[in-house]
Protein backbone atom coordinates (compact mmCIF):
# COMPACT_ATOMS: atom_id res chain seq x y z
CA UNK A 1 0.00 0.00 0.00
CA UNK A 2 1.62 3.22 -1.26
CA UNK A 3 -0.99 5.72 -0.26
CA UNK A 4 -0.29 7.72 3.13
CA UNK A 5 -2.64 7.96 5.98
CA UNK A 6 -2.23 11.43 5.88
CA UNK A 7 -3.79 11.79 2.56
CA UNK A 8 -6.18 9.70 2.85
CA UNK A 9 -7.41 11.51 6.04
CA UNK A 10 -6.86 14.85 3.86
CA UNK A 11 -9.40 12.87 1.43
CA UNK A 12 -12.32 12.25 3.73
CA UNK A 13 -11.99 15.19 5.45
CA UNK A 14 -12.62 17.36 2.67
CA UNK A 15 -15.51 14.53 1.55
CA UNK A 16 -17.34 15.54 5.24
CA UNK A 17 -16.58 19.53 4.91
CA UNK A 18 -17.15 20.10 1.32
CA UNK A 19 -14.61 22.51 0.92
CA UNK A 20 -10.43 21.89 0.83
CA UNK A 21 -9.62 25.37 3.67
CA UNK A 22 -11.94 23.90 5.92
CA UNK A 23 -10.52 20.58 5.70
CA UNK A 24 -6.72 22.08 6.36
CA UNK A 25 -8.36 23.87 9.00
CA UNK A 26 -9.57 20.93 10.60
CA UNK A 27 -6.60 18.62 10.02
CA UNK A 28 -4.28 21.64 11.29
CA UNK A 29 -2.24 22.28 8.32
CA UNK A 30 -1.93 23.94 5.39
CA UNK A 31 -3.82 24.68 2.59
CA UNK A 32 -1.06 24.37 0.34
CA UNK A 33 -0.07 20.91 2.54
CA UNK A 34 -4.03 19.82 1.70
CA UNK A 35 -4.09 20.24 -1.39
CA UNK A 36 -0.40 18.67 -2.40
CA UNK A 37 -1.60 15.52 -0.10
CA UNK A 38 -5.05 15.04 -2.43
CA UNK A 39 -3.03 15.79 -5.98
CA UNK A 40 -0.52 12.78 -4.62
CA UNK A 41 -3.63 10.71 -3.58
CA UNK A 42 -5.19 11.20 -6.88
CA UNK A 43 -1.53 10.41 -8.90
CA UNK A 44 -1.21 6.90 -6.53
CA UNK A 45 -4.27 5.94 -7.15
CA UNK A 46 -4.66 7.15 -10.79
CA UNK A 47 -7.29 8.88 -10.69
CA UNK A 48 -9.49 12.02 -9.57
CA UNK A 49 -11.57 11.38 -6.44
CA UNK A 50 -12.49 15.27 -6.27
CA UNK A 51 -13.43 17.81 -8.52
CA UNK A 52 -12.82 21.30 -7.72
CA UNK A 53 -14.74 24.56 -8.28
CA UNK A 54 -13.20 28.08 -7.16
CA UNK A 55 -15.98 27.64 -4.28
CA UNK A 56 -15.96 24.47 -3.53
CA UNK A 57 -15.48 20.69 -4.37
CA UNK A 58 -17.38 17.78 -4.60
CA UNK A 59 -16.58 13.73 -5.28
CA UNK A 60 -16.33 12.29 -8.52
CA UNK A 61 -18.13 8.85 -8.89
CA UNK A 62 -14.50 8.04 -8.22
CA UNK A 63 -14.41 9.52 -4.88
CA UNK A 64 -18.33 8.13 -4.00
CA UNK A 65 -16.72 4.17 -4.14
CA UNK A 66 -12.98 5.31 -2.72
CA UNK A 67 -14.35 6.92 0.28
CA UNK A 68 -16.36 4.50 2.50
CA UNK A 69 -13.27 2.20 1.72
CA UNK A 70 -11.26 5.16 3.23
CA UNK A 71 -13.25 5.43 6.05
CA UNK A 72 -13.40 1.97 7.38
CA UNK A 73 -8.86 2.40 6.65
CA UNK A 74 -9.06 5.48 9.25
CA UNK A 75 -11.45 3.69 11.39
CA UNK A 76 -9.15 0.77 12.01
CA UNK A 77 -6.63 2.58 12.80
CA UNK A 78 -8.08 5.02 15.05
CA UNK A 79 -9.51 1.48 16.55
CA UNK A 80 -5.67 0.12 16.67
CA UNK A 81 -4.71 3.37 18.77
CA UNK A 82 -7.58 3.09 21.37
CA UNK A 83 -6.49 -0.31 21.45
CA UNK A 84 -3.08 0.19 22.64
CA UNK A 85 -3.55 3.42 24.90
CA UNK A 86 -6.37 1.93 27.12
CA UNK A 87 -4.73 2.06 30.61
CA UNK A 88 -6.37 -0.12 33.32
CA UNK A 89 -9.62 -0.18 31.49
CA UNK A 90 -9.86 3.63 31.03
CA UNK A 91 -12.25 4.31 27.69
CA UNK A 92 -11.02 7.05 25.22
CA UNK A 93 -12.06 8.01 22.10
CA UNK A 94 -14.35 9.73 19.82
CA UNK A 95 -18.08 8.03 19.40
CA UNK A 96 -20.45 9.66 16.31
CA UNK A 97 -23.99 9.35 17.05
CA UNK A 98 -26.67 10.14 15.68
CA UNK A 99 -30.33 10.06 16.89
CA UNK A 100 -34.28 11.33 16.03
CA UNK A 101 -34.39 14.83 16.64
CA UNK A 102 -37.32 14.30 19.99
CA UNK A 103 -35.86 11.29 21.22
CA UNK A 104 -32.33 12.97 21.34
CA UNK A 105 -33.06 16.05 22.86
CA UNK A 106 -35.97 14.37 25.67
CA UNK A 107 -33.85 10.75 25.83
CA UNK A 108 -30.53 10.39 24.82
CA UNK A 109 -29.22 13.35 25.87
CA UNK A 110 -29.28 12.57 28.97
CA UNK A 111 -28.38 8.65 28.90
CA UNK A 112 -25.45 9.98 27.07
CA UNK A 113 -24.56 12.64 30.12
CA UNK A 114 -24.60 9.98 32.89
CA UNK A 115 -22.40 7.66 30.12
CA UNK A 116 -19.66 10.96 30.08
CA UNK A 117 -19.70 10.70 33.66
CA UNK A 118 -18.59 7.49 34.38
CA UNK A 119 -16.29 7.68 31.40
CA UNK A 120 -14.58 10.91 31.61
CA UNK A 121 -12.15 10.67 28.56
CA UNK A 122 -14.68 9.91 25.98
CA UNK A 123 -15.92 12.94 23.06
CA UNK A 124 -18.85 12.60 21.99
CA UNK A 125 -20.38 13.93 18.65
CA UNK A 126 -24.05 13.89 18.46
CA UNK A 127 -26.32 14.25 15.46
CA UNK A 128 -29.74 15.07 15.78
CA UNK A 129 -31.72 14.70 13.17
CA UNK A 130 -35.00 12.55 11.43
CA UNK A 131 -32.86 11.64 8.38
CA UNK A 132 -31.81 8.25 8.06
CA UNK A 133 -28.13 8.52 8.32
CA UNK A 134 -25.59 6.38 5.35
CA UNK A 135 -23.10 4.65 7.67
CA UNK A 136 -21.37 4.42 4.67
CA UNK A 137 -21.03 7.80 3.56
CA UNK A 138 -20.97 9.87 6.17
CA UNK A 139 -19.11 9.72 9.67
CA UNK A 140 -21.28 7.65 12.05
CA UNK A 141 -20.53 4.83 14.30
CA UNK A 142 -24.05 4.48 15.84
CA UNK A 143 -27.32 5.29 15.24
CA UNK A 144 -30.34 5.34 16.90
CA UNK A 145 -33.53 4.27 14.55
CA UNK A 146 -37.25 4.20 14.17
CA UNK A 147 -38.76 1.32 11.93
CA UNK A 148 -37.70 -1.73 10.65
CA UNK A 149 -33.78 -2.24 9.10
CA UNK A 150 -33.33 -2.86 5.35
CA UNK A 151 -29.86 -2.89 5.00
CA UNK A 152 -28.60 -6.26 5.47
CA UNK A 153 -25.00 -4.92 6.05
CA UNK A 154 -25.65 -3.06 9.48
CA UNK A 155 -26.29 -4.64 12.96
CA UNK A 156 -29.59 -3.71 14.30
CA UNK A 157 -30.21 -4.00 18.78
CA UNK A 158 -33.80 -4.18 19.17
CA UNK A 159 -34.59 -1.31 22.46
CA UNK A 160 -38.19 -1.09 22.42
CA UNK A 161 -41.40 -0.94 20.30
CA UNK A 162 -42.43 2.74 21.49
CA UNK A 163 -46.39 3.69 20.57
CA UNK A 164 -47.73 6.39 19.55
CA UNK A 165 -50.27 8.35 20.79
CA UNK A 166 -52.64 12.11 20.14
CA UNK A 167 -52.17 14.36 22.24
CA UNK A 168 -53.25 18.58 22.28
CA UNK A 169 -52.57 21.60 24.95
CA UNK A 170 -55.47 22.24 27.23
CA UNK A 171 -56.04 25.46 25.35
CA UNK A 172 -56.81 24.04 22.26
CA UNK A 173 -59.06 21.08 23.94
CA UNK A 174 -61.09 24.06 25.81
CA UNK A 175 -61.87 26.36 22.93
CA UNK A 176 -61.93 23.10 19.91
CA UNK A 177 -63.52 20.10 22.18
CA UNK A 178 -61.56 17.07 21.77
CA UNK A 179 -62.72 14.24 19.44
CA UNK A 180 -64.24 11.03 20.58
CA UNK A 181 -63.84 8.40 17.59
CA UNK A 182 -60.78 8.76 15.49
CA UNK A 183 -63.21 9.35 12.53
CA UNK A 184 -63.65 12.78 14.46
CA UNK A 185 -60.28 13.83 13.93
CA UNK A 186 -61.02 15.00 10.27
CA UNK A 187 -62.83 17.95 11.39
CA UNK A 188 -60.03 19.25 13.96
CA UNK A 189 -57.03 21.11 13.50
CA UNK A 190 -53.89 18.47 13.43
CA UNK A 191 -50.35 19.08 13.22
CA UNK A 192 -47.99 16.25 11.02
CA UNK A 193 -44.84 15.76 10.78
CA UNK A 194 -42.61 15.42 7.06
CA UNK A 195 -41.47 11.90 6.33
CA UNK A 196 -39.54 12.12 2.72
CA UNK A 197 -40.89 15.65 1.95
CA UNK A 198 -44.42 14.30 2.45
CA UNK A 199 -47.17 14.69 5.44
CA UNK A 200 -47.74 11.87 7.80
CA UNK A 201 -51.10 12.26 7.67
CA UNK A 202 -52.51 8.35 8.34
CA UNK A 203 -52.49 8.12 11.38
CA UNK A 204 -53.92 4.36 12.97
CA UNK A 205 -55.05 3.44 16.19
CA UNK A 206 -56.21 0.35 18.26
CA UNK A 207 -59.08 0.47 20.94
CA UNK A 208 -59.13 -3.55 22.00
CA UNK A 209 -60.09 -5.70 19.13
CA UNK A 210 -61.52 -2.14 17.40
CA UNK A 211 -59.14 -0.79 14.39
CA UNK A 212 -59.28 2.88 13.25
CA UNK A 213 -56.91 4.33 10.57
CA UNK A 214 -57.96 7.85 9.18
CA UNK A 215 -56.07 10.58 6.76
CA UNK A 216 -56.40 14.07 8.74
CA UNK A 217 -55.74 17.32 6.83
CA UNK A 218 -53.02 18.96 8.70
CA UNK A 219 -53.26 23.12 9.33
CA UNK A 220 -49.70 22.53 9.80
CA UNK A 221 -46.67 20.72 8.42
CA UNK A 222 -43.13 20.63 9.60
CA UNK A 223 -40.08 18.32 8.85
CA UNK A 224 -39.05 19.29 12.35
CA UNK A 225 -40.50 16.61 15.26
CA UNK A 226 -39.64 19.17 17.61
CA UNK A 227 -42.01 22.06 15.49
CA UNK A 228 -44.66 19.73 16.03
CA UNK A 229 -44.61 19.63 19.51
CA UNK A 230 -43.97 22.99 20.11
CA UNK A 231 -47.17 24.24 17.90
CA UNK A 232 -48.82 21.55 20.25
CA UNK A 233 -47.87 23.35 23.39
CA UNK A 234 -49.10 26.48 21.52
CA UNK A 235 -52.59 25.06 21.11
CA UNK A 236 -52.48 25.11 17.41
CA UNK A 237 -53.66 21.54 16.65
CA UNK A 238 -53.90 18.05 17.81
CA UNK A 239 -50.81 16.42 17.41
CA UNK A 240 -49.66 12.49 16.84
CA UNK A 241 -46.51 12.04 18.72
CA UNK A 242 -44.66 8.99 19.92
CA UNK A 243 -45.45 8.63 23.75
CA UNK A 244 -41.96 8.61 25.01
CA UNK A 245 -41.37 12.25 23.10
CA UNK A 246 -44.57 13.84 25.50
CA UNK A 247 -44.81 12.02 27.94
CA UNK A 248 -42.87 14.93 30.33
CA UNK A 249 -45.60 17.43 29.36
CA UNK A 250 -48.63 15.18 30.02
CA UNK A 251 -47.65 14.67 32.99
CA UNK A 252 -47.03 18.80 33.86
CA UNK A 253 -50.04 19.79 32.38
CA UNK A 254 -48.71 21.32 29.27
CA UNK A 255 -50.50 18.59 27.06
CA UNK A 256 -53.25 16.26 27.53
CA UNK A 257 -54.14 13.14 25.80
CA UNK A 258 -56.56 12.85 23.29
CA UNK A 259 -58.49 10.09 22.34
CA UNK A 260 -57.45 8.47 25.88
CA UNK A 261 -58.76 5.48 25.03
CA UNK A 262 -56.76 4.42 21.39
CA UNK A 263 -53.55 3.58 21.20
CA UNK A 264 -51.70 5.16 17.95
CA UNK A 265 -49.30 2.53 16.20
CA UNK A 266 -46.15 1.04 17.40
CA UNK A 267 -42.83 1.77 16.19
CA UNK A 268 -39.61 -0.21 16.79
CA UNK A 269 -36.31 1.50 18.15
CA UNK A 270 -32.97 -0.04 17.25
CA UNK A 271 -29.22 0.93 17.69
CA UNK A 272 -27.73 0.07 14.81
CA UNK A 273 -24.47 -0.13 14.10
CA UNK A 274 -21.75 -1.48 11.57
CA UNK A 275 -19.57 -4.69 13.05
CA UNK A 276 -16.47 -2.93 11.85
CA UNK A 277 -16.97 -0.44 14.11
CA UNK A 278 -16.95 -2.10 17.02
CA UNK A 279 -13.99 -0.29 19.04
CA UNK A 280 -14.19 -0.27 23.37
CA UNK A 281 -15.51 2.83 23.55
CA UNK A 282 -18.68 1.65 21.10
CA UNK A 283 -18.99 -1.74 22.45
CA UNK A 284 -19.02 -0.14 25.95
CA UNK A 285 -22.17 2.68 24.60
CA UNK A 286 -24.11 -0.08 23.18
CA UNK A 287 -23.67 -2.13 26.43
CA UNK A 288 -24.59 1.23 28.56
CA UNK A 289 -27.57 2.41 25.78
CA UNK A 290 -28.90 -1.22 25.67
CA UNK A 291 -29.37 -1.75 29.56
CA UNK A 292 -31.93 1.17 29.25
CA UNK A 293 -34.71 -0.51 27.36
CA UNK A 294 -36.48 -1.16 31.03
CA UNK A 295 -36.49 2.61 31.40
CA UNK A 296 -38.20 2.69 28.01
CA UNK A 297 -40.84 -0.51 28.43
CA UNK A 298 -41.99 1.25 31.04
CA UNK A 299 -42.32 4.70 29.56
CA UNK A 300 -45.70 3.77 27.99
CA UNK A 301 -48.96 5.53 28.12
CA UNK A 302 -51.70 4.10 30.78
Amino acid sequence: MSESVSDIAVFVACADSGQLSNAARSLGITLAVASAALKRLEAQLGTRLILRTTRSLRLSAEGERYLPHARAALDALSAGRLALSRDDGVLQGLVRITAPADFGRNRLAGWLDDFAQQHPQVQFQVTLDDAVADFFAAPVDLALRYGVLTDSSLIALPLARLVRVTCAAPAYVARRGAPEHPRELIAHETLCYMRQHRAADRWAFQRGEDASEVTVTPRWTFNDAEMVRRWALRGRGIAYRIWADVAEDVAAGRLQRVLPQWIGEAVPLSLVYTERRLSPVLRTLIDFLSGRRAELQACQPA
